[in-house]
């Protein structure tokens, strides 16, 4: 008996001591919640090829800024000194490789885009280069041009005059076009803050933006708005309710960076426009925007938008015949290629991909794991669909017999992409007769005299950095690590936090280097910490066909609980 008496005692103690050194409960594991299209992409898909997206982001820039390329297609920038809306010299892109339209010479120098220098701009300024001080330019300076102050508009919009605007697309008259140059430069001036000027623009948009809101009220049924005469207007363009997602976010990030209450009550009024929905209106990339505000708000202010409603109207995509019909994310095998992932027209010629859309949505969507973390396996699956599939715009990553252009491919050194990725040739070329799929463009079909290199699209490529900066191979071919952080603009961002996700069917074990010099790495989806005391790197098991958003902590910090949300050093680590 005293035998019995002493183990059960030795068990007693044992079962102590655990509890004393057990690791402290954080909550119990995010479930994950599917997104319905997400799950018919593969979770391997082949052939898979991950490109260096940071490398190609530096070669890009390199060459688009450079003024004087040696390249065979020549330089693709030229400086404006037309002085519109600002007393200051500005510069246009090419959109397409020498559209006619364009350069120092045609249209008085005029006709350039926004969406294109914005998105370059952002893109190098997140892998880290300066464009405030670049081969004797201030290019974020510069883009300020593009603030439509002679109009009366008051916004950035996708030209500096109307007097070129009918050249092209998007201007006054096509909602997303008007809408999205103002997000790309709030993102732009969170990268490259304190520019001169720059706050006074920020400013004026978020009162313009407030009161085209106030205005609306929760009526988005419009083709664009009049930011001028503050009147929705209507032509034949299908109506874009998504535009409320844009106003959202430019007005939540105007509220975080001027603390402006009014500014945070019209965000909710436009995202709850948005949420009000009955039905898709994708298009572009404004809805995405939304989605990602929506998860903010609900995280950082408490609201409850359904955010899963919204992520299905994104990949589903629009099917109602008064909208832009067909638009949503591809779920398909072309030939011998999975591109599903991308985003583009699902219905037109089998479907049509574009590299512009498809990088973009990446922009909102990886950040939103952060808030919303219930969708981080879902994210994390569609990106590695998406990143795979965006390489075959580039003429290096597709083969001679896929593409439109083949022997053109040192034509800018496969820097510059196509514009799109068919199921199938429309340009009638026999020899691509039944080939699937087809990487070509539409630059030839904007003007009659354009040239067939106008296929290459520096439109499309511009936002290359977003990937460049974002993703990150490691050790297990398919397992990559996105940065959550990068484009979570006006966030706190103290702790680099990072989506992994691991498509095979078992457990894999990633060598995972953190940011840090010493980390302890907690993955907000378990609840739990992977690793502590990391320095250089350490080895973390994923189970099979699951993800984690790690957060990298100060090493031995000590964590808080406060009303389902994790904290330390009172920064949320974890909102659910």
């Amino acid at each position: 008996m005293k035998w019995i008496f002493n183990l059960a005692a030795l068990v007693c103690i044992v079962a102590l001591l655990s509890c004393n050194t057990a690791e402290p409960y954080y909550g119990d594991p995010v479930v994950q919640v599917n997104i319905n299209r997400v799950e018919l992409m593969p979770n391997m898909p082949q052939p898979y090829d991950l490109l260096d997206w940071k490398e190609k982001a530096r070669q890009f820039d390199e060459y688009v800024f450079d003024f004087d390329s040696k390249l065979p297609a020549g330089p693709m920038i030229w400086l404006d000194n037309n002085q519109r809306n600002l007393p200051q010299q500005t510069f246009g892109l090419f959109t397409a490789v020498h559209d006619v339209r364009q350069g120092p010479d045609v249209n008085n120098g005029e006709f350039h885009e926004s969406l294109n220098s914005l998105a370059a701009i952002l893109g190098a300024g997140l892998i880290g280069i300066d464009k405030t001080s670049q081969n004797g330019y201030n290019f974020v300076k510069m883009i300020q041009n593009y603030f439509n102050r002679d109009n009366g508009w008051n916004i950035m919009m996708n030209n500096t005059t109307p007097e070129v605007a009918l050249l092209g697309g998007g201007y006054g008259r096509d909602w997303w076009y008007d809408v999205f140059p103002n997000v790309l430069f709030y993102n732009v001036c969170d990268v490259f803050p304190g520019v001169d000027n720059a706050e006074n623009i920020q400013r004026t948009i978020a009162e313009q933006f407030y009161k085209a809101d106030s205005l609306l009220n929760g009526n988005y049924n419009y083709s664009y708005f009049d930011y001028a005469q503050m009147k929705g207007m209507t032509n034949q363009i299908p109506l874009q309710q998504d535009a409320a997602g844009g106003h959202g976010y430019v007005l939540y990030a105007a509220y975080k960076l001027f603390g402006d209450k009014r500014y945070l009550a019209r965000a909710k009024s436009a995202i709850e426009a948005l949420d009000h929905q009955t039905e898709s209106r994708f298009y572009e990339v404004l809805l995405p925007i939304g989605v990602y505000t929506a998860a903010r708000l609900n995280a950082e202010e408490g609201t409850d938008y359904d955010v899963a409603k919204m992520l299905d109207w994104v990949f589903e995509g629009t099917k109602s015949e008064n909208g832009r019909t067909g638009w949503g994310i591809i779920v398909d095998k072309w030939g011998e290629y999975d591109v599903s992932g991308l985003q583009g027209s699902i219905t037109d010629g089998g479907g049509y991909a574009f590299l512009m859309n498809s990088i973009k949505m990446a922009m909102p969507l990886v950040p939103m794991v952060k808030y919303e973390p219930e969708f981080a396996r879902a994210i994390g699956k569609w990106m590695l669909n998406n990143v795979n599939a965006s390489r075959l715009f580039f003429p290096d990553k597709i083969p001679d017999a896929n593409q439109w252009l083949p022997a053109m491919q040192g034509y800018t050194n496969s820097v510059v992409a196509y514009e799109g990725l068919r199921y199938a040739d429309d340009l009638q070329s026999p020899r691509l007769e039944g080939v699937h799929p087809v990487a070509l463009g539409d630059g030839p079909k904007w003007h009659k005299d354009n040239p067939k290199e106008s296929m290459f699209s520096l439109y499309s490529t511009a936002p290359v950095g977003i990937f460049g900066a974002m993703i990150e191979k490691t050790n297990v071919e398919k397992v990559l690590k996105l940065n959550c952080n990068v484009t979570d603009f006006y966030s706190d961002r103290s702790y680099p936090t990072f989506l992994l996700y691991n498509p095979y069917n078992e457990p894999v074990k990633v060598v995972y280097t953190p940011v840090r010099e010493e980390a302890d790495l907690f993955d907000i989806v378990s609840k739990t910490y992977l690793a502590r005391l990391v320095k250089g790197s350490a080895e973390i098991e994923m189970p099979a066909d699951q993800a984690c958003v790690i957060v990298e902590l100060p090493s031995g910090a000590e964590m808080e609980k406060g009303d389902k949300k994790l904290l330390i050093d009172k920064k949320i680590i974890a909102y659910k």
